[in-house]
């Protein structure tokens, strides 16, 4: 059965338009039914639509019999790891401040298979039990995550001057705390949520407010929105991005399997190879990425959107983890030194509105036979995103002028048969 609802990272939508109340507590209801009625750990991001989303879903699964443990304002990863018999984030992560979303997690802090959310939709149009359960309160989670994150991945920063992006997210009181906990030098941005200023011109999303503090720190590291991304930036400004974020790391942690998706610089495959580390790619989305982790019994995984994934202390991606893994693994270099040991292709991306999110065959067929044609010197990747109604199409070649001809060449392909 094809999913409603949940797309590549739980259920997102604009709140009053295809994300409604009446939605997210049927969802809160489903999910604690799928669950046996137990316990649910709740936690969510800074958007203005939360607290009522978060009362709605609380509601849910109390009509299902279930205990809704509610901590407030959390990164993704804090519920991760405190989930109970499930874990729920209302969060729509990277997105703009009118949408919003709810993500689950298992007992695990594992996010759901396909097949799960495919169950949990089936119980969708289940009436409330006569039985009510109950919603708490708890106010310590932030301390509790911040603790187990700074004992498994901290150390000394004292030599470092940090400029620490929290896109006025979830991250916005715990991210400073942590690199000053760490006597890092902190210049802390974005750390004022006012319920609809997450992720805008700033973050992870947007590096800018990073670069234009650039001079004034030895490097910037950037969040979203709900804390499971994270890009940086050098001293001179510069875009850092997750694959070469997750290159630093694959050499400095010297794993010899690391798993990464679709997305990932041409450049990254070649240096994993030089250094004789095994790449397994996955479709787009953290979520493929811990699948394969776990799959091969591997601990580092990421994209290049910024998903960083250590399984070695931790059980999803989470950008403090990654952000503070970055700088121990400088060892002396400056974040530009580190980074330049990986080539990158140029890279040109271009998104295509379209409300069909499947590829017609003839179109897979003539990607497929451009892909053979350029036999490894280029290449193109066309799919649909997970999040919204659009076909993302890229190009990457050695130099730009050759992507962006790929890449509008096969854009104009996909308006053509899709438009």
């Amino acid at each position: 059965m094809a999913r409603r609802y949940f797309g590549t990272d739980g259920v997102r939508g604009i709140v009053g338009g295809e994300l409604t109340p009446e939605l997210v507590e049927r969802l809160g209801r489903a999910a604690a039914l799928w669950s046996d009625g137990g316990r649910v750990f709740v936690g969510r991001d800074t958007r203005g639509s939360g607290p009522a989303l978060e009362q709605a879903f609380a509601e849910g699964v109390a009509s299902a019999g279930g205990n809704a443990v509610l901590g407030g304002v959390l990164p993704t990863p804090a519920v991760a790891l405190l989930a109970l018999d499930l874990g729920a984030v209302i969060s729509a992560s990277h997105n703009p401040p009118e949408y919003n979303g709810v993500k689950l997690f298992d007992a695990h802090g594992q996010k759901l298979t396909d097949a799960s959310e495919e169950a949990i939709e089936a119980l969708l149009g289940e009436p409330p039990r006569p039985e009510l359960g109950q919603i708490d309160h708890v106010g310590v989670s932030a301390d509790s995550y911040l603790e187990h994150v700074l004992e498994r991945f901290g150390a000394d920063l004292s030599s470092l001057r940090i400029a620490v992006d929290c896109a006025n997210g979830a991250y916005s009181d715990i991210a400073p705390d942590a690199f000053e906990r760490l006597r890092a030098d902190v210049l802390p941005l974005a750390t004022e949520p006012d319920g609809s200023n997450i992720n805008v011109e700033s973050g992870a999303t947007d590096l800018s407010l990073l670069q234009r503090h650039a001079g004034a720190f030895d490097l910037g590291v950037a969040f979203d929105g709900d804390g499971d991304r994270m890009l940086a930036v050098d001293a001179a400004g510069n875009a850092v991005d997750g694959d070469q974020i997750l290159a630093i790391l694959a050499l400095h942690l010297e794993v010899d399997l690391v798993v990464v998706t679709s997305m990932t610089n041409l450049g990254f495959h070649r240096l994993m190879d030089e250094h004789g580390i095994r790449v397994v790619t996955t479709d787009v989305g953290d979520r493929y990425v811990l699948e394969a982790l776990r799959e091969h019994g591997a601990v580092l995984g990421g994209e290049q959107s910024g998903h960083i994934i250590c399984l070695d202390g931790h059980v999803t991606g989470d950008g403090l983890a990654a952000a503070l893994l970055l700088c121990r693994a400088l060892e002396g270099r400056s974040l530009a030194e580190a980074a330049g040991v990986m080539p990158k292709f140029a890279q040109v991306t271009e998104n295509v509105r379209a409300a069909a999110r499947e590829l017609p065959a003839d179109l897979r067929r003539e990607i497929d036979r451009i892909n053979g044609e350029l036999d490894g010197t280029a290449r193109i990747l066309v799919r649909p995103s997970g999040t919204e109604p659009l076909i993302r199409v890229l190009a990457e070649a050695e130099n730009r002028p050759e992507a962006a001809r790929l890449c509008d060449t096969i854009a104009a392909l996909v308006r053509r048969e899709l438009g």
